[in-house]
């Protein structure tokens, strides 16, 4: 062993909300935890991102007179994975969403819920305001004398002892952090690596890139290089929703990172650059990318009306419709016709695009694409008719890979065997088997803090299955 070596009990790589939450968990059960983080400064993904996490049978849900349990959470996301998640990963998250959800509250982080965010779905996501959760969390840590932060440590390699077990990391500096009873690999995907994304997903290379700065995929590196199982790789999707901050131009602004809007999902129609639609719009945002990005110029229009805009709502941040008009993202008009002119496309088709379907609406059936046709019973339900009208150009932008190393129910990475690799640990965006071949909406966000907080307990407890 190199003496002048950094030893802990564990160690976390990776600093966004799976890294946080493991880091803390894993202090609070008596570990002392050095947590690394790869830039300047915690957060990663999760302080970008906008949603909510999903989580079943919570107070919020109860007082709002939804029942809802782990059972059902579990069919809805194996159903939403198409037959491809992994039953034992899923049933990881399943385990301890529940307690994380009260573990968070307890310690400050705050939800909000809606019952009918989702029109005509039972909802699971409960919304925090962008960065909170992830924020609330690693102040714990900075508090917590059993936790040393590190900025600006890049790890390149896990060490082995001499049976395998993993024993703590190496850098590019050439320095080693050990760890007596394990690592958790926290450390996101790899939405900014180039070569990874040519190797598993070489059709999203040309995409608007969200997510971490950082996220280049180190973890997922270290892990395959012990032998570690890879899951849903083939599954990459991009999401829908991403906006076009200088529309009509399509360039990104320097410096300014794109943001998501989903006012699909109160009843918005999506159409093209000739202005028809092409997909059914109730899909999740997964589904809907793929559809997009073989639109003219990969681009697409929410199309919607001032009663939808009424449903805007700050968190998840995706349903900020206002705030959407008020950074300038949305454009209005009075008139479709007047709309369609700001958008570059026709007037007449997008005026007959639009009263096609509010004919659908009408008739209770959409026989173009099979979106379901929901009485929402509210503002922003059914017909778009009522002035003044607003389109949001987007596009697809990838957010997170959604797919990684292969864990078992205490969240141990296991190898391309199935068999685990002793001391080695893994939560967020670095696990595969969650998702499968698509995306329950909140599950990105959800398993870094349900996943983060079950490796947490699972590292200081040395727990073996």
């Amino acid at each position: 062993m190199n003496d002048s070596a950094d030893i802990h009990d564990v160690v976390v790589v990776g600093a966004g909300l799976a890294g946080n939450a493991a880091a803390l968990s894993a202090a609070e059960a008596g570990a002392t935890v050095c947590l690394l983080e790869k830039g300047e400064a915690y957060g990663g993904t999760s302080v970008k991102a906008g949603g909510g996490l999903v989580f079943a049978g919570t107070d919020l849900q109860r007082e709002a007179g939804v029942e809802d349990d782990d059972e059902a959470l579990r069919t809805a996301i194996l159903a939403a994975g198409r037959g491809a998640s992994d039953p034992e990963t899923v049933a990881a998250y399943v385990d301890h969403q529940l307690d994380t959800y009260t573990w968070m509250t307890a310690r400050g982080v705050e939800f909000d819920y809606s019952a009918d965010l989702q029109p005509g779905q039972l909802n699971r996501l409960h919304g925090t305001a962008p960065g909170s959760a992830t924020a609330t969390l690693h102040r714990h840590n900075l508090e917590h004398p059993g936790v040393t932060y590190r900025t600006h440590v890049t790890t390149e390699r896990l060490l082995t002892g001499g049976s395998g077990t993993v024993v703590g990391v190496t850098t590019t500096d050439g320095e080693e952090v050990r760890a007596r009873r394990g690592v958790v690999l926290a450390s996101g995907g790899f939405t900014r690596s180039d070569e990874l994304l040519a190797t598993f997903a070489p059709q999203w290379l040309s995409t608007t890139r969200l997510g971490g700065a950082d996220n280049t995929g180190d973890g997922l590196r270290m892990a395959w290089a012990l032998g570690a199982g890879l899951a849903d790789m083939a599954y990459v999707e991009a999401s829908f929703g991403a906006c076009v901050p200088a529309f009509p131009d399509l360039a990104d602004v320097p410096g300014r990172e794109p943001t998501l809007l989903y006012a699909n999902a109160q009843g918005a129609v999506i159409v093209n650059r000739e202005a028809r639609r092409f997909v059914d719009e109730s899909l999740n945002y997964k589904q809907i990318s793929v559809s997009c990005v073989r639109q003219t110029d990969g681009l697409a229009f929410q199309v919607f009306d001032a009663r939808i805009m009424e449903r805007s709502q700050p968190n998840p941040s995706p349903s900020d419709y206002k705030q959407a008009l008020a950074d300038g993202l949305l454009l209005e008009a009075p008139t479709i016709a007047g709309l369609a002119g700001l958008m570059g496309v026709d007037p007449d088709t997008l005026e007959t695009t639009v009263a096609t379907y509010n004919g659908h609406v009408d008739a209770g059936h959409d026989p173009d694409f099979g979106r379901p046709i929901v009485d929402r019973g509210g503002p922003g339900a059914g017909r778009i008719d009522a002035g003044p009208f607003y389109a949001f150009p987007c596009r697809c932008g990838l957010t997170t890979t959604y797919c990684g190393v292969t864990v078992d129910r205490s969240l141990r990475v296991l190898d391309v065997y199935g068999e685990p690799i002793a001391g080695l640990y893994a939560a967020g965006e670095v696990v595969g088997g969650l998702h499968g071949a698509t995306y329950y909406s909140g599950t990105g966000l959800g398993k870094a803090a349900v996943f983060g907080r079950g490796a947490g307990l699972s590292v200081a407890s040395g727990a073996v299955g």
